[in-house]
């Protein structure tokens, strides 16, 4: 019976970003619940390998190239979906480094409007439908660490401020959503095996291996780690959590 709670069996399941990386993961972990999942990215080729790989599992998803940032484009890759959304996991997100005196107006503002403009378009639709339905669902925003605690050499203040954005507007959606049976929840995930660490193991191996050291648990997530906890979070195993914002850290913030 417990484990059954955690089943997506005739859900329809939106993954943002979905093309690569985490967001690829967790798409594909929702397939493995048999959630029937939507994937949207801005990369028609990242989508294909995501939709490859699910279905080389035995499951079912479907792709569209959609930006988030787009009120039109979102409202659009909805509509040609002839069903709601059960789960809606907000993924996309974009960073750049530069220290924060010198950083560009243009990537202040790209940084809000895909990680926080995106979470607010796909957010508002999404909820409309599941508000219509009376069914309600289950909304996951993708948060991080940066959005709890200060990054050390990261250059990427702006980033860090999108990311405690998204931590507070899942608490309140929370709280505002509640009434329709829509329960907004967040995975603030630490840091994980990415191109963009693997870039910074490249350019800095010395700075990659000291973070490596801070997490207790000795390693950098993998993306398969954030499985459990996405279909945890979309699946009526987690009925009575809503407003939460779960670590996924090996430890780091522990200390």
């Amino acid at each position: 019976m417990v484990l059954k709670s955690f089943g997506l069996t005739g859900k329809l399941a939106l993954v943002t970003g979905s093309g690569r990386g985490l967001g690829q993961a967790m798409a594909i972990a929702l397939a493995q619940a048999d959630a029937e999942v939507i994937l949207w990215d801005v990369n028609a080729d990242d989508l294909e390998l995501t939709l490859d790989e699910i279905k080389s599992q035995g499951g079912s998803a479907r792709t569209d190239v959609v930006d988030v940032t787009l009120e039109a484009a979102v409202q659009e890759g909805l509509t040609t979906l002839g069903a709601p959304i059960d789960v809606l996991v907000n993924n996309a997100g974009v960073t750049s480094g530069s220290p924060f005196e010198d950083l560009p107006e243009e990537d202040w503002e790209r940084v809000l409007s895909v990680n926080l403009g995106g979470i607010f378009q796909c957010s508002k639709w999404v909820a409309k439908q599941m508000i219509s339905s009376g069914e309600g669902g289950s909304i996951v925003n993708i948060a991080s660490i940066s959005g709890m605690v200060g990054n050390r050499g990261g250059n990427n203040s702006h980033y860090c401020a999108t990311k405690g954005g998204v931590i507070a507007l899942t608490r309140s959606l929370a709280v505002e959503w509640a009434q329709h049976r829509i329960r907004v929840n967040a995975i603030a995930p630490g840091y994980f095996v990415t191109p963009m660490t693997d870039r910074l193991k490249v350019r800095d191996a010395s700075f990659y291996q000291e973070l490596v050291s801070r997490v207790p648990l000795g390693r950098f997530g993998e993306p398969h780690d954030l499985a459990g906890a996405v279909v945890y979070l979309a699946s009526p195993a987690s009925s009575f959590v809503t407003g939460n914002v779960l670590v996924i850290d090996g430890g780091y913030t522990a200390w």
